[in-house]
């Protein structure tokens, strides 16, 4: 930005970064006093929007003995002199409004002082991720723009494979070495990623095909996973490319982080739990199968509901007690859901509260965090920084299907670390297309 600009900011986009006021180098920052009233209302609240108010309210209170708030105090030295402020809207400001805006709603107050500072001669650039203050922004003459800084073009997302024609050549070395040189087949002009997946068909009989993974540092694609028991992992056998690529990436200890994309129906989580099962209570390789979904919003004291922890959580988890009823076959009519039961009494499995995971270590567990869209980028990062030595963690979710407001399909942490952790060697992604839930399913959520 040349010119210096004003920019205002709205109180959720504190909530969703509270240290977004360093995101806006060489332009001023305006914190209006309503935005101080809202957040003083969450700052007692236990989950992440009551912290992200405590931060910045600390954040700004250490800024504040630097200098006068009111005139504002100089952030950036060395760009412009840049400074951040908290003003008051005048009883003028609110006059400055269109009578149906008039009243002491906290956002027409926030307008006012962007009418305000506008009258003033201010480059005004008010900054919301509410899309219908930002459309009133407009109408009164404000230039209003979203919250970029976590924005991941949804449309451009990471798809974790790719499809490509080649020789029947490489399709038989591909069988018969199960490996081949990567650089032989991949285009020059064209960015692949470690541990993405390809499907490989004969240009002469697409029919012919073989499906892959490329290794970056061994200049490999390695044929991707088939050696599956004849009762499959514990009963399921891949039914698409996309799956067998997730079981790829869910049963190979190398792969630290697997985020699972797509779609109601597409096997995401059971496909995910199945290879916990087999990895903890088959193989060992784990101490643990923890499982968790967001109480959304993520950090919602489990109080309000009676009972104890278990008890609290049982609404929240009864898709994961279904998935785990599907694998193990236990009958519908089996209420009691002994067989689930049975795996947490033994250790095998356990159900982990999100509320409580601040500050935790989980060393060696094979963890999974299902409905995962519905956490913020910094939640999700709370999440990964809880991995100990040896652990696994694995992000299932639909970033089209979130009921959290301050995040949608582009800014959700979900969708962040498919963007942030594609090309590193430990981590993997797959998209899932088609649903295999039932024909009725998959047809709803495509046209639905």
């Amino acid at each position: 930005m040349p010119d210096k600009k004003t920019i205002i900011l709205d109180t959720n986009v504190i909530l969703l970064n509270p240290r977004a006021i360093y995101d806006f180098n060489g332009n001023d920052v305006v914190i209006p006093i309503s935005v101080i009233e809202e957040l003083d209302k969450f700052k007692r609240n236990m989950d992440q929007l009551g912290r992200s108010a405590r931060e910045f309210s600390r954040m700004l209170d250490q800024i504040r003995s630097q200098g006068n708030i009111h005139e504002g105090v100089v952030l950036f030295p060395e760009d412009n002199d840049a400074k951040i402020s908290v003003l008051m809207a005048s009883d003028e400001a609110m006059r400055l409004l269109p009578k149906a805006l008039r009243g002491d709603a906290a956002d027409n107050i926030i307008l006012s002082m962007a009418l305000q500072l506008k009258q003033e001669s201010k480059n005004v650039v008010f900054v919301s991720r509410d899309t219908n203050l930002r459309i009133k922004g407009d109408a009164c003459g404000v230039p209003s723009i979203d919250y970029e800084s976590d924005k991941i073009d949804i449309r451009e997302l990471y798809m974790g494979s790719h499809d490509m024609f080649t020789s029947s050549d490489v399709i038989q070395a591909m069988h018969s070495q199960g490996k081949i040189k990567a650089s032989d087949i991949l285009p020059k002009d064209q960015t692949f990623y470690d541990n993405q997946f390809f499907l490989l068909q004969n240009e002469a009989n697409p029919s012919n095909s073989a499906l892959g993974r490329y290794f970056k540092n061994t200049d490999e694609i390695r044929k991707v996973f088939d050696d599956y028991p004849e009762q499959g992992i514990w009963g399921i056998h891949p039914r698409n490319k996309e799956q067998r690529y997730a079981f790829d990436l869910l049963l190979d200890d190398n792969i630290k982080l697997v985020s699972l994309v797509g779609i109601a129906g597409t096997g995401k989580t059971l496909l995910a739990i199945a290879a916990g099962l087999k990895k903890v209570a088959d193989e060992g390789k784990y101490k643990k199968l923890l499982v968790s979904r967001p109480v959304f919003p993520m950090g919602k004291d489990i109080g309000y509901l009676p009972g104890d922890i278990k008890d609290k959580l049982q609404p929240w988890m009864t898709p994961i007690y279904d998935n785990v009823d599907f694998l193990i076959g236990a009958p519908e009519m089996d209420y009691e859901r002994k067989s689930y039961q049975e795996l947490f009494s033994q250790g095998i499995m356990e159900i982990e509260a999100l509320t409580y995971i601040r500050g935790r270590s989980l060393p060696y567990q094979y963890f999974i965090v299902d409905e995962a869209q519905n956490l913020t980028p910094h939640e999700i990062k709370t999440i990964i920084t809880r991995a100990g030595n040896g652990t696994k963690i694995v992000f299932t979710g639909d970033p089209y299907q979130i009921d959290n407001p301050y995040v949608d399909s582009s800014s959700n942490g979900l969708s962040n670390i498919v963007e942030r952790f594609k090309g590193q060697h430990i981590a993997g992604h797959v998209t899932m297309i088609k649903g295999e839930r039932s024909e009725l399913a998959e047809l709803a959520a495509n046209i639905l």
